[in-house]
């Protein structure tokens, strides 16, 4: 009886992991949002990981995080370091791409709680009345990602991230264009 519970364990086991390493390697996360400010005004923003404060949606999660910046002061080949609490986690962004207002690309490194490197890029378009952030990340998925892919909505958890930060830099670019506006004497 043991025999044929272990076996049917198995079975059911090995069945479990292949439907695991059948799930897709590749994910994409995006986001998009209507900045009402040019891209002169946002693109600074992202471009220098300084100006994350401002904006960035992991930068108040933990209050005690240590950050390093090295490379460049803006643009490419810029670095951004930190280390936090299990909510944040430690990693790097390098700045790898830089194009004026209209682009920013990233390499995101996280060595804590789970290594991983992922591709991060954010446009910046203006079309008519229509300005757009957009906010994307690519990556691939090892089978422990593959894993926790079947309980947890990556997309929804790290698209909400994304959500509450594009609103964040809204605010901050749009704040930036009031200021614009003032010191010139427009009325906005």
């Amino acid at each position: 009886m043991w025999k044929r519970i272990g076996i049917g364990f198995a079975v059911v086991l090995g069945v479990f992991a292949l439907v695991v390493a059948t799930r897709p390697a590749a994910f994409h996360i995006e986001r998009r949002a209507t900045i009402d400010a040019p891209p002169e005004l946002v693109f600074p923003l992202v471009n220098d990981f300084h100006a994350w404060t401002r904006w960035s949606p992991y930068e108040h999660r933990d209050p005690a995080m240590t950050r390093e910046f090295a490379g460049a002061t803006a643009g490419e080949g810029a670095i951004y370091s930190w280390d936090g609490n299990d909510d944040i986690g430690a990693g790097r962004m390098t700045l790898t791409r830089s194009i004026s207002n209209e682009r920013v690309a990233i390499r995101l490194e996280f060595s804590r709680p789970m290594a991983a490197t992922n591709q991060v890029e954010f446009v910046f378009q203006a079309s008519g009345d229509d300005p757009r952030g957009v906010w994307g990340m690519d990556g691939q998925n090892g089978f422990l990602g593959k894993l926790i892919s079947l309980f947890l909505d990556m997309d929804r958890m790290v698209g909400g991230d994304f959500e509450a930060g594009l609103a964040a830099l809204k605010d901050a670019a749009e704040a930036d264009a009031k200021g614009v506006h003032a010191r010139q004497g427009d009325p906005a």
